[in-house]
């Protein structure tokens, strides 16, 4: 635990001991504990966040790969052409009307 060992973690006991007073360090005790474990909760989370944005970026790209298939595979398609042919407007715009 950060190369702390028991004989540490004794005088670190015994300096609180001293300074904070018997009464108020199980009150001290209980708030660093509180800290302690919403510093782990917040450290999960922010991990769980991280871990989602690369799942979604490794989707993008994803579709980003797709996209750029699809559009080669659309430049690739031959646009349609008259072949020298003359379109008739009359017939394309439907029947005459006559008042």
């Amino acid at each position: 635990m950060f190369g702390i060992g028991m004989p540490e973690v004794l005088l670190i006991l015994a300096v609180a001991l001293i300074v904070i007073g018997p009464k108020k360090l199980p009150d001290l005790a209980k708030s660093l504990g509180r800290a302690i474990g919403e510093f782990k909760k917040a450290t999960q989370e922010f991990k769980q966040s991280i871990d989602i944005n690369s799942d979604l970026k490794d989707v993008k790209d994803k579709f980003e790969d797709m996209n750029d298939s699809i559009r080669e595979a659309v430049d690739d398609v031959p646009t349609p052409s008259n072949d020298g042919k003359k379109v008739d407007n009359e017939a394309a715009e439907g029947p005459l009307k006559n008042d």
